[in-house]
Formats: structure tokens, sequence, C-alpha cells
């Protein structure tokens, strides 16, 4: 691995597990200090001592990034350990297997809150924080399902479509509204990723429906480190000219 992260330090939400965790595993990696955030405190705990047993500095931290008030002392925490912050990159995110029909008002609302309220409330409580650093930048994570539906059946999730497509929307007018700043701001979508995110998903024993590998172009799941990769690139000096965008990592989901 590069050190093209050293010397700086960010903060992950939804860090304690899968692509949260990836990420957080590839940052330090690369040389970053990482404040890993999650709303299980045992779970950014396990994350940050598996990156100090590969050589890393991390720190855990419990958020729900619904509670404005947890997501800015999680953050102050951050920049009191480190003495500054360089990126953010908000993950956490949640799904219901909910239809039209059948979805509630409280699904939506824990849906839309999770995945899009809480992006916008890290990213307005660490702007000003993010403001005192050179270089900054953030990622948001999406997913190609802000841009099509995927569905074998007919039914979708609605509720979830909908806020990802948010963050789409989110993550321009925020590059917009920090670029006099500095900061940068993107998005990376997955495709489909192994992982335990879809309730009921045991990700080691899983074996994707062959109407998922006939669509994808690479044949095969996507992992966590794929996603990790991208988000580590965003935030880099390589990408430094890179701003607004949401950058697809689907194994060529939406090329047909």
């Amino acid at each position: 691995m590069t050190e093209r992260h050293s010397g700086r330090f960010a903060f992950v939400t939804g860090a304690g597990s899968g692509i949260g965790r990836a990420i957080a595993r590839r940052l330090a990696d690369e040389g970053c200090a990482v404040a890993c955030s999650d709303v299980r405190l045992d779970r950014a705990r396990e994350t940050a001592v598996d990156i100090a047993a590969r050589g890393g500095d991390a720190l855990a931290l419990d958020a729900d990034v619904r509670d404005r008030s947890a997501v800015h002392s999680a953050l102050e925490k951050t920049v009191s350990t480190w003495g500054a912050l360089h990126y953010v990159v908000n993950n956490a995110g949640i799904v219901t297997m909910s239809s039209l029909a059948k979805v509630t008002d409280e699904e939506w609302d824990l849906v839309v809150d999770i995945n899009l309220k809480g992006q916008f409330i890290v990213t307005q409580e660490a702007a000003p924080l993010l403001a005192r650093s050179t270089p900054s930048a953030i990622v948001n994570l999406s997913t190609v399902e802000a841009e099509v539906v995927v569905s074998s059946s007919g039914f979708a999730q609605p509720h979830y479509n909908a806020s990802k497509g948010g963050v789409k929307m989110l993550t321009k007018a925020c590059a917009v509204e920090l670029a006099s700043q500095g900061t940068r701001v993107n998005a990376v979508a997955p495709g489909p990723v192994q992982t335990g995110f879809i309730p009921g998903i045991d990700p080691e024993h899983f074996e994707p429906p062959q109407i998922v590998l006939d669509r994808l172009l690479v044949k095969r799941m996507g992992q966590p480190e794929d996603i990790a990769a991208a988000v580590s690139f965003l935030l880099s000096d390589d990408a430094s000219f890179i701003t607004g965008t949401q950058l697809v990592v689907d194994g060529g989901w939406l090329a047909r």
C-alpha cells in the first residue's frame, strides 16, 4: 500500500461492518488516522482494533447519524484527539425490504433519515472543521439504485431509492457550497456488493442469483474492498480536480 493519506485524519460513519469497515481499513493502510464511527460502539471498536493490529491509528466512536448532538460530539472528539480533520466518509445506511404498498411511515422515516438526512447532518457539522484543513474532501455512499430500480419481481423499495437519489443531488449541492472553503464533495455508487447489508443475507455463504451475474459485465459480486478503493481515490490528491460527481463502481451493471 502507498502512504498517500499519511498525516491526514478521517471520520467514517457506519465503520463497524461491511463497506464502512473496508473503507476505514483501506484509509488506515494508506497512512490515514481513522475515526471509526458506528451506531454500535462494539462494532466500531472491532474495526479500530483491527486497524491497530495492522499498524494503523484508529479511534472508535458511537454516533447515530440522525442525532446531531451525537455527531457533533464524535467530530469534536476526532479533532481533539488528532488536531485536524481532512476527510469525511458518509457511509452509514440502511434498507428495509418493503414495496410501495407495504412500506410504513415509520420505515420511510427510518430509511430516509439515516441514508439522506444523516449525510446532511454529518456534512453540516463537519464542514467548519474541514475548512481548517488543506486538503479536505467528503465522499458520500450512494448506490446504482440512485439511477435505476433494481427489481426482478416488479416490487422495489421506493423509500430506499428515494433516499439514495437524494444523496446524488445532496452531493452536487454540497460540492457547490463547500467549494469556496476548498472542500471537494463526491459520491460513490456501488453496484451489487457481497455484504450483510440486505436483511437476511449471510455474505460468507451468499451465492448471487444467475440473474445478477447475467447483468454484470465483470462476472463476480463486488467486494467491500472494491468500494473502499474508489473512496480512497476520491479522497486523495489524485482526485484533486474531481468534485460534484458520482463515481459508479458496479461491475458494468449500468452499462446495459
